[in-house]
Order: C-alpha cells, then structure tokens, then sequence
C-alpha cells in the first residue's frame, strides 16, 4: 500500500450525525395555509374573467377567503381582547366588505396578498433559526480529555472547565477555545477568521473550538467554557444583531394602528351620522361600504409591493436572490460598504502566483514546479494542492515520489528521480546559519511583503528555489470597488481575518484605503457598529460564518453563495449565487430604482384615494365610480411597478452604478 495511503488524515464527516436540517417550506403552517388560498384564487379568476357561473368560481373564491384568512382573524380578534386593532383583522374586515357588496375578486386578492406575506416571515424566521443551530453543530459534541497520571477518557465538550487537558488527533476538531501546550499541526480555522489556508500551530499559539485539525497531534489547555467559545459568541451575536431591527418593526406597527383605527372610526361615522339625520339604512350603509371599498389600502399595498418584487425577480434572473422586499428597499438606502476579503473580493482557493528559482544548474521555472509537485502529489495539504495544480496546468510530467513523509507545521519530504525533495515553510527547513539562508531570506521577504505564503524547496539539502502562493483576485474586484465608491461616495472598507501584509495587498489592487485585517468575528461587528454609530447604513458583503455576526449586525447584508456558509447564506438578506461580485453595484442600482418606482406609486395612489373618499366624504359618490376608481388606481400602480421585470432594467443598473 502507497505511503501516501497509509499518511493520510481521517476526514472530517461533512455532516454530524443528528445535526438540524433546513425546514421545509411546506413544513410550515402558514406556507401551506398560504399555498392553497393562492391556488384557489389563481383557479377562480380566470373563470370569473371568461364568464363563468358564480357556482363554479365562488367556491374557490370563498376557499381562498377562508385558508387565506383565517389566521390574521383570529389573531387579530385575540388582538381586540387585548384592546388592540390589529391592520390584519382591518383588511379581513375589508375584503368581507368588498365581498358584500359584489367585489369577490378584490377581497380574495388582499387576503392573498397578506397570507403569502405571512408565510415569507415565517419562512425566514425558520430558516435563521435552523442556521443558527447548524452553526452549534460545528464544534465537536465530545472531547478527549487527559487526566493527571495521563490516562484518557472521553466526556462532553459541555462539561469541559477553564484548566482541562484536552487531546486532538489529526482530522479532528477542536473542542474548546485554548492553548497549544505541545504538538505542532496545521489547522483550518477559516470558520472564524476567514484565513484562505491552514495556520501553523505550535506550542503557546491560540486555538478556537470548531476548527479543524490537520496531520498532528495536539495537546491543549482549555482557557474559555463552552459557553464562552468564540463558536458560542457568534451564535449570540448573530441573534442579538437580528434583534436590533425590531423598533423598526415597532414603528410600522404603529403606524398601521393608527391608520386602522382611523379607518373604522371614519367608516362608522359614515354610516352613523346620516342616520342621526334621517337617512335610510341602505343608503347610509352602502355610503359607508364606498367608503371602506375606496379606503382600502389595496393600491397602497400594490403601490409598494410590485417594483420591489420586479426587482426581485429581475435581480434573481441574474444570479442575486434578495430574500425579501424589505431587504430588495434596504439596498438602496446604503451609504458605505464592508468587503471581506477571502471568498469576496478573492476566489477562496490558494493558487500558485511566482516561481522564483535560486541561482544554478538546471534550476528554472518548470524544474523547480516539477520537483515541488511530484514531492507534493501524495499530501492532502491546500498548498500542496495548489502546487500540484500549477504544475498540471502547466502541461509538466510529474515523477512518482517515494519514502513520503510529511511533518506538521514544517512540510513534506520524498524522494522524486533519486533525490530528495523537501518542500515547506522557509524558517522550519533552512536553518539560520545556512550558507544560502540571507539569498533565501531575501527571496522570501520580497513574496510576503506581497501578500504571498512562502514555500521553500530545497534539493538534496540544497535551497532550489522559492513558490509564492496566494489567493487570487476575482475577475472585476476592482472596478466593483470602483462602482461602489461612485454609488455610496465613499470608498468600501476591507474587514478580514487575514494577515495585515496579505490584506494590504490586496487592498492597493483594488484600490481601497481603509484595512482592517485580522479580525475576529467580534471585531467585524465592532466595525460595523463603529460606523452605524456615525449615522451610517453599512452593507457587508461576505461569504464564511465568520462573517455572520457582521451580516446579521449590519443594514443589509449580501453572502457569495457558491461557497458561502450555511448560516452566512441564511444569516445574509441577500445571496449572490453565481459568486459574480459585479452583481452588487448593480442590484443596489436596481433598488433604488425600485425606491423611486415606490414613491410614485405612493404618489399615485394617495391621490387616488384621497380623491375617492373625499368625493364619498363631501358628496355622492356612485358605487360603480367608486369601485371603478379603486380598481384603476390599483391596475395603474401595479403596471408601473413592473417595469422593472424587464432586462434593460438590469442592463442599465449594471452599465451605469448609481444613475438616476
């Protein structure tokens, strides 16, 4: 059996046994309730509009009335008890009144409207949550602990305390926040801090529950409890940060209160006062179902709801799924921008960027990438991976590799052609008083100062040659940093928890100022609530769960979906499928068109409906006038807010970021 076989590290299971799944949208109450007043309503207008008998469209009709309804009326009844008037019970009463008096059709479609806008809520509500606890699932439910006299027993990483001994084997992970006492290992802990490639860990260095192992063995001293883990933290933070958004929930509630209490005073004195001056009961009732009919606030809902949602569905045609018509306003009202680095602005996956092979015979290019790959080929490594990639890029012929070893923190060791190839970190394979140690020093600092991960190879003992290997740019990143800084005035902040050289780096390609690199998720938050606290609306855009805090903490907050996390793709408001970073310059463009298309409607509609009831307030207004009134407003508002479910809209958001 191959060496390499018999080297490689235990894989870490992609999915705990027990973890929480996604809920299913039909899983849920109101999905369901909501799902069936649609299909009823969509099977009974047609009908209705072709002429069909009342038999066979009313039924489906008072379906939808019924599965669409019942909820909001019942909550909004317990909402009376408690002295209350909820705008959900206003619109019941409102589609009932317009099914009293012949307008079937506009009530069904206000209780659609309001079901389906329920059933989204819940959905997301289920989903944050399920994310939330996929999250917890990260860290390991079980740990090795050792006792004083060395023996080991396996407990709960729940019952671990501040001062515990804990052993982590390759392919493991992490089970607690703490320190490395001794053992040396590389470990993946992008879930916290975002960094694109294993870390080298020895003794004294910091660990954090969560993340995982590589080929060594560690023994760690446990400096936090669960409870307090940096994984724990997030979780926290992630719903602390969605918290903060309820005063202005808090505000539309009250807005609506106002407004239906209003409506119903207006609409008995309608139907009362003419009455106290001998008017007929008929009369004065069929005033007062005008005026709840021409009040509605149907065009005001159609008003709003059509251009965002044309916007949703023009921005989903292009690769960005906006959760939500809050989110698809929200976009629009952001003034500065968070860019995380790994997985954002660059691809997520370690590349091969310079070959820098040292003076000497048959020393080049494709020799020094040849023996580095064929040393490589066995190893499980990101970077050995990213080595053996450029060379097979580069049409090279690998030799087999013999007597492969690999030695955590430090690299890797075999034998390709006769010779013995070692290929890793400079400072662990070449000692300080090497010969050719200030050559090969002066070769390395030049790659890091470049943002580059240094990669010696030595042959037979002998430096070869130096590997630069880095992240690569996405194709773009700077001219959407570019757009950015036109839309918002300002240019985006780069928040990441890479190192400050590798940052900086990048930052000068895509020509951003303002660095804040190796960062924690906490210290992301920091950062966002630092400029909210200017009086800012901060957009993060971000890819990993460490980026989640931030996201949830933020205005709105956009995932790159292809690689993002599964709490940093249900934490975000909005995911980016395609992982095409144009797209976010552009969808903001998109919003606030859709803003404006809004406040047009608005526009419309308040003089529509201002008009109507001031005609049934002051006047005699006919029924059919009124009815006709309402109906036109509503069809008017509407087909203007779709406007935007066309491509030139897109088209135009994308070539011109931030035109009116």
């Amino acid at each position: 059996m191959p060496s390499a076989v018999l080297l490689r590290p235990p894989q870490a299971p992609t999915t705990r046994p027990g973890a929480p799944r996604r809920t299913r949208v039909l899983a849920l109450a109101e999905a369901r309730w909501a799902a069936l007043a649609t299909l009823a309503f969509l099977i009974a207008l047609p009908l209705q509009l072709t002429g069909a008998p009342a038999w066979a469209w009313g039924p489906l009709y008072a379906l939808a009335y019924v599965a669409g309804g019942w909820e909001p009326a019942c909550s909004g009844l317990r909402a009376l008890t408690e002295r209350t008037l909820d705008v959900d019970l206003l619109m019941i009463v409102a589609a009932l009144g317009a099914a009293a008096i012949g307008q079937v059709m506009d009530g069904a479609l206000l209780i659609v409207i309001f079901a389906g806008s329920g059933a989204l809520e819940a959905l997301a509500t289920a989903r944050t949550q399920d994310s939330v606890r996929g999250l917890l699932a990260l860290a390991p439910s079980t740990a090795t602990r050792l006792a004083g006299d060395g023996s080991e027993r396996c407990v709960a990483t729940a019952d671990l305390v501040v001062g515990d001994i804990v052993l982590v084997r390759p392919g493991e992970r992490v089970g607690a926040d703490g320190r490395v006492l001794a053992g040396t290992s590389d470990i993946d802990q992008a879930t916290i801090t975002g960094e694109p490639l294993p870390v080298a860990k020895e003794p004294g260095d910091e660990v954090f529950a969560g993340t995982l192992n590589g080929t060594g063995a560690l023994r760690i001293e446990v400096e936090r409890d669960a409870g307090e883990s940096v994984i724990a933290r997030i979780v926290a933070m992630v719903a602390e940060a969605s918290g903060t958004k309820a005063p202005t929930q808090l505000f539309i509630e009250k807005v609506e209160q106002r407004y239906a209490v209003g409506m119903v005073a207006v609409t008995l004195a309608v139907f009362v006062i003419p009455l106290l001056f001998g008017a007929e009961l008929t009369r004065s009732l069929l005033r007062a179902m005008t005026f709840m009919i021409v009040a509605s606030p149907c065009a005001v809902v159609l008003a709003t709801m059509p251009p965002l949602l044309s916007a949703i569905a023009n921005a989903g045609r292009h690769g960005v799924l906006v959760k939500s018509a809050v989110v698809m306003e929200r976009l629009g009202q952001v003034d500065t921008v968070a860019l995380d680095k790994t997985g954002t602005l660059t691809e997520g996956a370690p590349q091969v960027t310079a070959v820098r092979p040292l003076p000497g015979p048959d020393r080049d290019e494709e020799s020094l990438l040849t023996w580095a790959a064929a040393a490589e080929h066995p190893s499980e490594h990101p970077l050995a991976r990213a080595i053996v990639a450029a060379a097979r890029a580069r049409g090279l012929f690998l030799p087999a590799a013999e007597e492969f070893a690999a030695s955590p923190g430090t690299g890797v060791r075999a034998t390709v052609g006769g010779t013995r190839i070692d290929v890793g970190a400079p400072a662990r394979l070449l000692p300080a008083g090497h010969p050719a140690a200030a050559d090969v020093g002066a070769l390395v600092t030049t790659l890091e100062d470049g943002g580059h991960t240094a990669v010696l190879v030595l042959r037979d003992g002998v430096p070869a040659g130096v590997l630069g290997i880095a992240d690569r740019l996405r194709p773009g990143a700077a001219a959407t940093v570019a757009a950015l800084r036109t839309l918002t005035g300002r240019a985006p902040m780069l928040v990441t928890g890479d190192n400050p050289r590798a940052a900086a780096r990048l930052a000068t390609e895509v020509g951003i100022t303002d660095v804040r690199a190796g960062l924690l998720p906490q210290d992301k938050v920091g950062a966002v609530r630092e400029q909210e606290t200017a009086g800012r609306r901060v957009l993060v855009v971000g890819d990993g769960v460490n980026d989640a805090p931030a996201l949830a903490a933020a205005h709105t907050g956009i995932a790159m979906g292809r690689a993002g996390s599964d709490l940093a793709l249900e934490t975000a408001d909005a995911v980016i499928v395609r992982d095409e970073l144009a797209t976010v310059p552009a969808v903001i463009t998109l919003s606030r068109a859709a803003r404006r298309l809004v406040t047009q409607n608005l526009f419309l509609a308040g003089a529509f409906i201002s008009g109507l009831v001031l005609w049934d307030l002051l006047g005699d207004l006919p029924l059919p006038l009124g009815v006709l009134g309402h109906e036109g407003s509503t069809v008017l508002v509407g087909l203007n807010g779709l406007r935007l479910l066309r491509d030139t809209a897109w088209r135009r958001a994308a070539a011109t970021p931030g035109a009116p």
